[in-house]
């Protein structure tokens, strides 16, 4: 598969490593990720004599976090197991680790009211610390904006006669329904999970940015609800389905329809890191760009569950956020890796949905999105062996892409370039005839 190689991008001509090696090295990152899951597992089932079974074989596992940036003693905490939590701390868990939200193991367990945790926390030095507070939050999301009128929608509005799933996700799913005569999409948040803390968060977070947006090249928020369950929020819905779906049905693009399809999605991006105001996206890849229509002519952005709205002091500002957010195979280094990052991940992730629309493949077809992004981030990049990579094209995508985030180009600098190499695209290109 052409999509399957790679090149060494912008560290030399570094060769992939052998299959062997590949093989084991995947076998160590399977094992070392299985038992991190086993000790998040055990201190959730409360089982004290599995967790320090594991600790004496691996100690540095007291540290160990999930997607969340939880550790052990978060899920102790939560759940008031008093001796896991002992067995833990004896072990040298940081009772002050933070995760995702910034929230603390005893920020936990006084927001579960946990209260023999909160006094054993308490003795070892713990603090109670959160971004939003340390207290769950059964009552209705607080609205984001004063005047709450302009977009409560209540649910007897909603018609679901007809509806559809047309998306799922682990918090819930996106139905296609009606409201008020028109079609709809709809996420709604799983009654099981409208009480839990954390989605409420995240769902809150997610309606409070989509209130502020509104551009052309982005889905229109439309609504949500918000003081009855389940909770859901209402976009338009786009007909086109996404280009994820798309891609997967007509192959490689033709450079015209590619680059009309980045333009669109360059408008959408510029809008969102517009200064100072900036919001990242973190999850940009086919799933999340959504055709408007049938006929395929413009695009949209939209999902923005893990968006991130930064208030920029100057434009170089660069940020520690949470590590391995988004999806894997449209990942930028630096997130991969936890380093520090900035906007500029948005545009890495743009490279590749780029390179996808010219290849008709993914980016490391070949690889497991994990191995991808692993590979992605020891310097190797994707081959461009598509008729319609036109040299303009290939140096845009190859400088989007690089490996240091400050060589990347803004999006109203790819704007730009790729409005005159679309100008200057022949309506009958020749390239037509390889690309279909």
């Amino acid at each position: 598969m052409a999509s399957g190689g790679y090149s060494s991008g912008s560290r030399g001509s570094s060769s992939p490593p052998p299959p062997a090696q590949r093989n084991k090295e995947k076998q160590k990152e399977k094992a070392r990720v299985s038992r991190t899951s086993l000790i998040l597992w055990h201190a959730h089932q409360n089982d004290a004599a599995a967790v320090q079974k594991l600790l004496e074989e691996d100690q540095s596992l007291v540290h160990a976090r999930d997607y969340d940036s939880r550790t052990p003693l978060h899920v102790a905490s939560l759940h008031g197991w008093i001796n896991v939590a002992k067995c833990l701390i004896e072990f040298g868990a940081d009772v002050n680790a933070q995760d995702r939200w910034k929230n603390t193991p005893l920020a936990d367990a006084e927001g579960a009211k946990k209260y023999d945790m909160i006094e054993l926390l308490k003795s070892y030095g713990g603090s109670s610390y959160g971004q939003t507070g340390s207290h769950f939050e059964p009552k209705a999301v607080p609205p984001p904006l004063p005047n709450k009128c302009d977009w409560e929608i209540d649910p007897s509005e909603l018609d679901f006669s007809t509806s559809h799933v047309i998306g799922k996700g682990s918090f819930g799913e996106i139905l296609r329904a009606g409201w008020r005569g028109t079609p709809v999409a709809v996420k709604r948040i799983l009654p099981s999970l409208s009480d839990d803390r954390l989605v409420i968060q995240d769902f809150r977070h997610e309606v409070n940015l989509l209130v502020k947006l509104r551009h052309p090249n982005i889905v229109q928020f439309l609504g949500a609800v918000t003081e009855r369950k389940p909770l859901m929020l209402i976009t338009e819905y786009l007909r086109g389905g996404d280009l994820h779906q798309y891609l997967k049905e007509k192959g490689s693009l033709s450079p015209s329809t590619a680059i009309s399809f980045a333009v669109d999605m360059a408008r959408g991006m510029a809008y969102l890191h517009n200064e100072p105001n900036v919001i990242i996206h973190r999850d940009l890849k086919p799933r999340n760009v959504l055709l408007v229509n049938s006929s395929a002519d413009h695009l949209k952005v939209g999902d923005f569950g893990l968006s991130k709205l930064i208030r920029v002091q100057n434009s170089h500002d660069v940020y520690k956020m949470t590590g391995e957010t988004g999806s894997y195979r449209y990942m930028a280094p630096e997130v991969f890796k936890h380093r520090r990052y900035d906007k500029k991940v948005d545009v890495f992730s743009f490279a590749m949905i780029l390179y996808e629309m010219l290849e008709g493949e993914p980016p490391l077809s070949s690889y497991e999105p994990y191995e991808a992004a692993k590979c992605i981030a020891e310097g190797h990049r994707p081959t461009c062996q598509a008729k319609g990579y036109l040299p303009e094209l290939r140096e845009l995508t190859e400088q989007c892409w690089s490996a240091d985030m400050n060589k990347r180009p803004p999006f109203l600098e790819i704007l730009k370039r790729l409005e005159k190499i679309k100008e200057n695209l022949p309506s009958d290109s020749p390239w037509n005839i390889f690309t279909g």
